[in-house]
């Protein structure tokens, strides 16, 4: 990424939030690095040097504020079709901090050569994607040391460190503390049912709109909406290991962040479920490059973000059940759907009571148990076909996964045509290109009915025309 060092400078004096995440500031005299947000007082110019990432930074020597802690900004999303690659990069990187993933295996998931990986990840970041990969380690420690009180071991591991005298060794090496010295310069809340912790974004943001949409989307029993929380049951699978509980998120006052409150349950994975968080919510979202991509089909609502999903194969599941039905009768369905054949979980809240079914489940089932429960016998068959291939790993709906190649897989599925598949990369894989053209709402609102005529439309609003059928949807309301 180039940086304008002149412009870096002048945002870090305005602590202009539109730049958190994008840059961070070393200052030379301490040997300290912050996000240009930062509320200490800003370094004179000379002092300081500007890097694309935290992993850059400390890559050069310095070491996190205390302060602004660095592990807090909010992601990047970019249209440059390389940085998009290095990001994904990243995203798996950080989905999957504790499995280690070698290069090579990143690259084969994004299918381009681990030396083209490489090449775009340090033109995005500064840095190797193995240095990025410590790093992220190194500030999700340093987060969880802060924001929980997990034992130094417990968070080692579930930073992805697999020796306990590695991380120690590293931690005084890189910031010049021992973990449990920055445990005691820190207050950490109490670990009760749950771990409490803050995400940030750059505004603007519609939280309320993004609320709304999940409201109307919400299966009884697994998730819900209250007030202006969002939540949820949750099944997570790391390392071949089942972990369940539930999750709430709710805005922050006067901040730019939301907070996420998690299941106990959760302890050894929260790595995963926050990074799976922040891509539900759209967290890395830069509204200032969707809008100027979308002109004036964003200019009345900019804070739009792209909503993803906390279970792919439940996504997938609820897109059959609403092909050519309203949405609240889907919702009905998959109500039913999880009531038949959801695991049953306990949580400190009354809406939250099952766990949506797990594909494996699902895939052993006669279609005729799914169908009697009011689901035609056609997209009976297809939800069985789907269940059957998550299961057997065929179908893959991750951010990071090729959308080009998985939506071709889908479409192989019976039942599964291009509206669905489309809508399931908009979701699961969170793919800001996705466009499901046929849309009722989407041609309703371009005031179109020829499919051409609107994938034509939609040209001009590449890379972002996920983003273009939010705000169409938006314009009915």
């Amino acid at each position: 990424m180039e940086l304008d060092s002149d412009r870096c400078y002048r945002a870090l004096r305005a602590r202009d939030v539109r730049f958190d995440g994008r840059f961070f500031v070393g200052v030379t005299t301490t040997g300290i690095y912050c996000r240009p947000i930062c509320p200490s007082r800003p370094p004179k110019r000379e002092n300081c040097t500007f890097h694309p990432s935290a992993a850059a930074a400390e890559t050069a020597g310095f070491r996190p504020c205390l302060r602004c802690r660095p592990e807090l900004a909010p992601g990047n999303a970019s249209i440059d079709a390389g940085a998009r690659l290095a990001q994904q990069a990243a995203s798996l990187i950080e989905d999957e901090v504790a499995d280690g993933g070698s290069v090579d295996e990143i690259a084969g998931r994004l299918n381009i050569s681990d030396r083209h990986l490489r090449r775009v990840f340090q033109t995005e970041f500064g840095v190797a994607p193995i240095a990025y990969a410590q790093t992220h380690r190194m500030l999700l420690a340093k987060r969880l040391l802060t924001d929980t009180r997990l034992s130094v071991t417990d968070v080692a591991l579930a930073s992805g460190f697999h020796s306990v005298r590695r991380f120690n060794a590293l931690f005084r090496e890189r910031y010049r503390l021992k973990p449990t010295d920055l445990r005691r310069a820190t207050a950490t809340r109490e670990i009760a049912d749950r771990f409490m912790f803050e995400l940030a974004f750059r505004p603007p943001f519609d939280w309320q709109a993004l609320l709304d949409f999940f409201a109307a989307r919400t299966i009884a029993g697994v998730d819900d909406v209250a007030g202006d929380a969002y939540r949820r049951t949750l099944r997570m699978i790391v390392r071949g290991t089942e972990h369940t509980g539930w999750i709430e998120v709710r805005p922050v006052a006067r901040k730019h962040t939301v907070r996420v409150s998690v299941s106990a349950t959760f302890a050894a994975v929260l790595p995963a479920v926050l990074a799976r968080t922040k891509r539900v919510f759209d967290l890395a979202c830069d509204p200032g490059q969707v809008q100027a991509a979308l002109g004036e089909l964003a200019a009345a609502n900019p804070g739009l973000r792209l909503p993803g999903a906390f279970d792919a194969f439940e996504l997938a599941v609820r897109a059959v059940l609403g092909q050519q039905i309203t949405v609240r009768a889907a919702r009905t369905l998959a109500g039913r759907f999880a009531e038949r054949f959801g695991a049953p979980i306990e949580t400190p809240f009354d809406g939250l009571t099952r766990l949506f079914p797990a594909p494996a489940t699902v895939a052993t089932l006669p279609y005729g148990d799914i169908a009697a429960l009011g689901i035609i016998a056609t997209r009976a068959k297809t939800i069985l076909a789907l269940a059957q291939g998550f299961a057997s790993g065929s179908v893959v709906l991750e951010p990071g996964a090729d959308a080009d190649t998985s939506i071709e897989r889908l479409r192989a599925l019976p039942g599964i045509g291009d509206w669905t598949a489309q809508y399931m990369a908009m979701r699961a894989l969170a793919w800001p290109d996705a466009f499901p053209h046929t849309d009722y709402g989407v041609m309703k609102a371009l005031g179109e009915k020829n499919p051409r005529r609107v994938l034509a439309l939609a040209e001009a609003w590449r890379p972002w025309r996920a983003y273009a059928v939010m705000h169409l949807w938006q314009s009915l309301k």
